[in-house]
């Protein structure tokens, strides 16, 4: 089972967002995420886009605000239950990014900002990459941001295990506002794209060609 956050009552998704509040009220940008992910698909909206690890659905949510269609993935019900509240109208999905699939969901951009990866049951973490490569659009964005030195996962094996699900680092930056990353800096923000031959063909356990969302 993959979990971002482990056990917790149900307030959590609450506290959790009253952080985010604090900072917007103190006049700090909170979506560095949305708008980086902006930038990269053209700030024109109207494509698909996956926030994966959603949490209370900050990212997504502002992203929808832009015109974008999000979906909004978490294992975590108590998180997911303050998404729905703030808003109902998008899709919010209780699924484990390991092993996830959506049937015929094909999205632009997929997104794990918020530490997803380094929040990820020791051991799936390759399976959860290649879950989220599958849902990708042929010319599609896997964007992830992660602190670095810690316990969990390193880019260099990030990068291999984007190498297995047939995925190529495009840009890395060490913030989402994009300052040039620095061999040795405690945070990445990589853009991985599937390379030609693998966006090509069909994604695992499918039969026929992928459709875009």
């Amino acid at each position: 089972m993959t979990t971002r956050w482990g056990e917790g009552g149900g307030a959590r998704g609450d506290a959790y967002d009253e952080r985010w509040r604090r900072l917007a009220a103190e006049g700090l940008s909170v979506h560095g995420e949305a708008d980086l992910v902006d930038r990269l698909l053209g700030g024109s909206g109207g494509r698909s886009v996956l926030d994966a690890g959603c949490g209370t659905g900050r990212v997504a949510v502002e992203l929808a605000r832009r015109g974008y269609r999000t979906v909004g993935v978490d294992l975590d019900p108590h998180m997911l239950a303050t998404a729905r509240a703030k808003a109902p109208g998008l899709e919010w999905i209780e699924a484990d990014l390991d092993g996830l699939s959506l049937p015929g969901r094909r999205f632009a951009a997929v997104v794990a900002a918020g530490n997803v990866m380094i929040f990820l049951e020791p051991g799936s973490e390759g399976r959860v990459v290649a879950a989220l490569a599958d849902h990708l659009e042929p010319a599609g964005l896997l964007i992830a941001g992660f602190q670095l030195g810690t316990a969990g996962i390193g880019l260099e094996h990030y990068d291999e295990l984007a190498a297995a699900a047939g995925l190529t680092l495009q840009d890395r930056w060490s913030t989402w506002e994009q300052d040039p990353f620095v061999a040795g800096g405690d945070y990445a923000v990589s853009v991985h794209v599937p390379r030609p031959s693998a966006a090509n063909a069909p994604a695992r356990g499918s039969t026929g060609p992928r459709r875009s969302l």
